[in-house]
């Protein structure tokens, strides 16, 4: 679906503004925001090619020559790393006739031929083959001009970023105050965090920015949705409200993030539990304000704007069993209104003994990897809030309530991070942050 004239000024082709669909100071979203095709359309064109998109991390990648499919937006593009260690991001299609020139998921080359004419480039998109050149094309052809579309890089304490959009500012300033809490979980030892294995993927029939809203700070769901989980213990605290013992940071451009530790009475090891051997990396590592917001959590949930997400957790899965503590990433890729993609990493420290990532990897396959307990608890709910929302009467008529919270202040407390902090973690000032940035985005 095209975008028509009327749209470009943020009107629908019905005459609905956009903006009409958000209300912000008091705390209601349309419905209409979640299933609706046109603005699926426009989301592709305003917010995806405007600003740079989390795509892989740089262990998936650590040799000359590795690469790796992924996403930005609905478009397919390949991440590799070049003969000289330089990473690139290009479009997988080839200039001639469209044809992906790489088919693998991941892998290890010097180059990219299409199957369909032969049309050869480098990592870094480069045509440098073209089978019969001066047969088929004579002088009409001249390579210089024929390389594949090419993104804009950045990388951020080993996660690899991407952008179409020449004019997007700097990654950093995107990030914003994020960037203190992404050093704290991506780069507190020596080597910091790499991927365990492969990232597992599946698609959800659910809008993608439900992901992204669950995961920026609903600490809320989490008394009902994984409530199973506290009755078994995964949860080891017991604590229903275990979900509310943190704070409640909302950063620029769309970022947050809610950090969790644990009521006041419980004693909870340090650093997550992490073997004396990281422990002493850690503390060489960070900062005395870094080690003092990371000494005491067992949870932190959040997003890179717009569709990437973390969570640092640990949990308990077998009864007497040494709780297991990862960092999982995960994209929501868009593949429509009401479905997307999800890619999901388990990470944990590079330089960590094997038992140890052994035991993430378990605790993450148990509960948030494809078939885990707590990611079905999920999926089922934004399955179902897409599935029912998707009529004209409830795209229409109904609207979210965003109230949780609306009237708290801002409260730094104690607590030693920047960004916009709110004490305790049952809020919805992340989520209407989010929709700030989606409107702004949406509108411009």
């Amino acid at each position: 679906m095209a975008i028509q004239k009327e749209q470009i000024k943020g009107i629908l082709s019905d005459g609905t503004k956009v903006s009409d669909l958000v209300d912000l100071e008091n705390g209601y979203i349309s419905a209409r925001t979640i299933s609706d095709p046109e603005i699926y359309q426009l989301e592709i064109e305003r917010i995806f090619s405007k600003v740079w998109i989390p795509v892989a991390h740089e262990s998936e990648i650590p040799n000359k020559g590795d690469y790796v499919l992924r996403y930005i937006g609905d478009e397919e593009v390949i991440v590799s790393r070049s003969e000289r260690g330089e990473i690139y991001i290009v479009l997988n299609a080839c200039t001639h006739r469209g044809m992906p020139v790489c088919r693998s998921e991941r892998g290890n080359s010097s180059h990219f031929r299409c199957p369909y004419h032969g049309f050869t480039y480098r990592q870094n998109g480069d045509l440098i083959g073209v089978p019969a050149h001066r047969e088929a094309f004579g002088n009409a052809l001249d390579k210089n001009q024929y390389s594949l579309v090419r993104a804009r890089v950045a990388t951020y304490k080993g996660l690899i970023f991407g952008t179409f959009n020449e004019e997007a500012p700097p990654l950093e300033e995107q990030l914003g105050s994020l960037k203190w809490y992404l050093d704290m979980m991506l780069k507190h030892t020596d080597e910091g965090m790499e991927v365990i294995g492969t990232p597992q993927r599946w698609t959800v029939k659910a809008n993608w920015k439900l992901g992204a809203d669950n995961f920026v700070g609903d600490a809320y769901h989490t008394f009902m949705t994984h409530h199973s989980a506290v009755k078994l213990k995964i949860v080891p605290s017991g604590d229903p409200k275990f979900a509310f013992y943190g704070v409640h940071v909302s950063c620029e451009n769309g970022n947050g993030l809610g950090l969790i530790g644990g009521p006041p009475e419980m004693d909870i090891p340090p650093f997550y539990g992490a073997p004396p051997e990281v422990v002493e990396k850690i503390e060489r590592n960070l900062s005395a304000e870094h080690q003092k917001a990371f000494r005491r959590l067992a949870y932190i949930h959040g997003n890179i704007y717009p569709n990437m997400s973390f969570g640092y957790f640990s949990w308990a899965t077998e009864d007497r069993k040494r709780p297991g503590s990862y960092l999982t990433l995960r994209q929501w890729v868009p593949r429509g209104p009401q479905e997307m993609e999800v890619f999901s990493w388990v990470l944990t420290e590079k330089e960590a003994p094997d038992w140890w990532k052994d035991l993430a990897r378990e605790t993450y396959v148990r509960t948030f990897g494809t078939s885990g307990m707590l990611e079905q608890d999920d999926a089922e709910m934004w399955k179902n809030i897409t599935r029912v929302t998707k009529g004209y009467i409830a795209s229409r008529k109904l609207k979210f309530i965003y109230r949780m919270g609306i009237d708290r202040k801002p409260e730094q407390g104690d607590w030693p991070g920047p960004g916009i902090v709110y004490q305790g973690d049952y809020s919805e000032a992340n989520q209407l942050n989010i929709w700030r940035q989606w409107e702004k985005l949406m509108t411009e």
